[in-house]
């Protein structure tokens, strides 16, 4: 009666095989729900990878934005976006369902090509059995497995956790931090970050320009000297009499306007740095 399986090997083996990987990554989605749900029950010491990408991710968010509005959305964002590899766990879960059809295609192939062979309604009978014992076997595992309810019940640990534990001490983590550092350390984080995007944003715009539209500062002439960053360089006597210090004198000291202190050569300094 299975000696069709025999004659027809090529399909055979594709029925079976897409049958078994279907079965496979229904079960395998189940287990890896199972120990999500298990570490998450101890989410402090939790060695779990995506738990702790999970615990990191939220508190980097809760310190931005000062707090987290809805955490059953951030919940449910991130279960959508774990993934093994480059295939995310709802892929892998509706992979399993292509390949038990598939299996049922295959199923039907056999049967139609054995028919054309010219064979009985028995000798077709096997194909027909592997395909209903198939489902059957697929969905009572998927039952069992349930994997959507697996992650029903991950997703209430993970916002039980993050709304009644954690975010309770990270309130408390900012208090300590400010009881010993006082609220500027914030922002002074704040500041920085600001700072840092605004400096990043002119130096990618000063690329993009051509040389003679970036901006340059010409400081202006002082007496018959003419400061560095000008069209024009000063001659080495007048920079030399810029940076020398005034000479000492018994006498009444004169009044030299054109004379640059240590401060302006820092001011100016620090305005050529910053624009």
């Amino acid at each position: 009666m299975f000696r069709v399986f025999q004659e027809e090997k090529l399909i055979t083996i594709c029925m079976f095989v897409c049958l078994g990987v279907s079965i496979i990554l229904r079960v395998f989605l189940g287990l890896l729900y199972r120990n999500m749900i298990k570490e998450a029950d101890n989410m402090a010491s939790t060695k779990n990878r995506l738990l702790k990408q999970c615990k990191t991710k939220f508190a980097s968010c809760y310190e931005m934005s000062n707090g987290v509005a809805n955490i059953p959305i951030f919940v449910d964002k991130f279960l959508n976006r774990m993934a093994l590899g480059k295939l995310s766990f709802d892929t892998l879960y509706h992979l399993s369902g292509q390949m038990m059809l598939l299996s049922v295609v295959f199923s039907g192939i056999g049967s139609c090509k054995s028919i054309i062979g010219g064979r009985t309604l028995g000798d077709v009978l096997p194909f027909y059995i592997v395909s209903f014992f198939g489902l059957y076997a697929y969905f009572s595992i998927s039952t069992v497995v349930d994997v959507r309810g697996k992650k029903r019940i991950l997703k209430v640990n993970l916002v039980d956790y993050l709304e009644n534990h954690l975010s309770p001490r990270i309130d408390i983590t900012r208090q300590d931090i400010e009881m010993l550092y006082g609220e500027s350390v914030f922002e002074e984080k704040r500041d920085s970050r600001s700072q840092s995007g605004r400096a990043r944003r002119r130096r990618s715009a000063r690329v993009g320009m051509r040389p003679e539209e970036r901006r340059t500062v010409e400081l202006m002439p002082i007496g018959n000297r003419l400061a560095v960053g000008g069209e024009e360089l000063a001659a080495p006597e007048a920079m030399e009499a810029v940076l020398a210090p005034p000479p000492q004198s018994e006498e009444a000291p004169e009044d030299n306007s054109a004379a640059v202190t240590e401060e302006e050569l820092e001011a100016l300094l620090k305005e050529f740095l910053t624009s």
